[in-house]
């Protein structure tokens, strides 16, 4: 059990996909890593009324007392927390749904249909869940300026528990391995085109979708039922209020803590992080690689006056860039949250190698940038697709017309008929 109480105090404080690494106080008063810790506030309540009464905030957060019951004022650094979720994320979280709303809407439409658009699609609503979650406890506690309230009743915990670190994570881990399998597909229409005939499919990626969202709750499932919270009676602010303790669950000790959440991080920093990651990065210069080779052969076939296959392989290379912008926005984000959750591990295991005031700063700002993210797909999509674009104008911009002729592509060479145009097909 050496690491009991590194591996509790990564986990406890997490938030959608390993945001938070806080000292959540998995250890007897003292100091001293305990696997009983439970136990041992079981037994506190009448002298922490005494000693909670007398506390500044401050005072109180750096004390042993402050694990006892759920405040997010010490889960939190405050002072980046409130302006960042309590002032910006509003607006982030309006401007993400619109977005992500319209591009569901856009490429839900009956001759946008392809195996493309569906994981455009599903990523959308991934990331938008991500975010929608939360939003509601991220705006009592930041934006109304409730997070120094200790929290209660026990059902309130427990939804915020579920709301703010287990759901979200779980979407935001599904919109992972839908980038992966974005990448993967592109990937085979680029290099492979006639294997995608056969495995890019629309029956296919349907099933692969669900199978991502059965694994990403798979995945997720064990932390609904990791931690309990029992009502618990304190002083604060001079009266006797009722809040909630956390405690984990006691299964987890019947088959070791420090055995759990070593597998779980590890199934996590090597399939949710760093497996994804490495394969985006080798996909995206591979697509990068193909697509220069495209282009090549493109003004070979300009100058030999062949303007359908030249045009094909426009079409191809634009929707290739852009699919590669997408991925590298994704993982200009998820990288640092991979390298920080990699090094707390070692921190955990091997040696202490991080300075954990340092890093929850740093993660919460990552985790910011991760949301800050989410709307820039819509701009992405406007800006390098026509297809999208036209499709847009016409079901929101009055007086728009799009002429919609023989030369009008909707579906990649892959995806179905086609003809030739310059417009990006998604």
């Amino acid at each position: 059990m050496a690491h009991e109480k590194a591996w509790a105090e990564y986990y406890v404080n997490n938030s959608r996909s390993d945001f938070k690494l806080i000292d959540d106080g998995y250890s007897d008063i003292d100091g001293s890593d305990k696997s009983n810790y439970n136990n041992y506030y079981d037994n506190q309540t009448l002298d922490l009324e005494y000693h909670e009464s007398n506390f500044t905030t401050d005072d109180y957060c750096s004390s042993n007392y402050s694990h006892v019951y759920l405040n997010v004022t010490c889960q939190f650094p405050v002072n980046y927390a409130e302006p960042m979720y309590g002032y910006i994320a509003p607006f982030l979280l309006a401007t993400t749904t619109v977005a992500n709303t319209l591009i569901v809407v856009v490429l839900s439409r009956r001759h946008m249909r392809t195996p493309t658009n569906v994981v455009l699609m599903a990523m959308a609503l991934c990331d938008m869940f991500t975010m929608l979650f939360p939003a509601p406890w991220l705006f009592y506690m930041y934006t109304f300026g409730n997070h120094y309230k200790p929290l209660s009743p026990v059902q309130a915990c427990q939804a915020w528990n579920y709301m703010n670190d287990v759901i979200p994570a779980m979407f935001h881990t599904a919109s992972i391995w839908l980038t992966l399998a974005l990448a993967v597909q592109r990937y085979i229409y680029v290099c492979h085109a006639p294997v995608a005939r056969t495995w890019c499919t629309m029956p296919r990626v349907k099933k692969c979708l669900i199978y991502i969202g059965i694994a990403a709750f798979l995945h997720q499932f064990p932390r609904f039922f990791e931690k309990e919270y029992v009502p618990h009676y304190t002083i604060w602010r001079g009266h006797r209020e009722e809040v909630c303790r956390g405690k984990l669950a006691s299964w987890l000790y019947s088959i070791s803590v420090d055995g759990y959440f070593t597998a779980y991080f590890t199934f996590r920093v090597l399939f949710v992080h760093l497996i994804p990651c490495t394969s985006l990065v080798v996909l995206n210069v591979l697509l990068f690689r193909a697509m220069r080779t495209a282009q090549v052969n493109r003004q070979k076939l300009f100058k030999e006056s062949r303007k359908t296959e030249c045009k094909r392989l426009s079409d191809s290379n634009c929707t290739t860039l852009m699919l590669i912008v997408v991925v590298t926005v994704f993982l200009l984000v998820e990288i640092p949250v991979a390298v920080v959750t990699i090094l707390h591990i070692i921190s955990s295991t091997l040696m202490e190698i991080l300075d954990y005031d340092i890093a929850n700063k740093l993660i919460l700002v990552t985790n910011f940038c991760i949301i800050l993210s989410y709307p820039i797909n819509f701009a992405i999509y406007c800006g390098m697709s026509r297809q999208f674009r036209e499709t847009f104008k016409e079901l929101f911009i009055r007086g728009a017309v799009t002429t919609r002729n023989g030369g009008s592509s909707r579906y990649s060479l892959v995806n179905g008929p086609r003809t030739c145009t310059n417009e990006t097909v998604l």
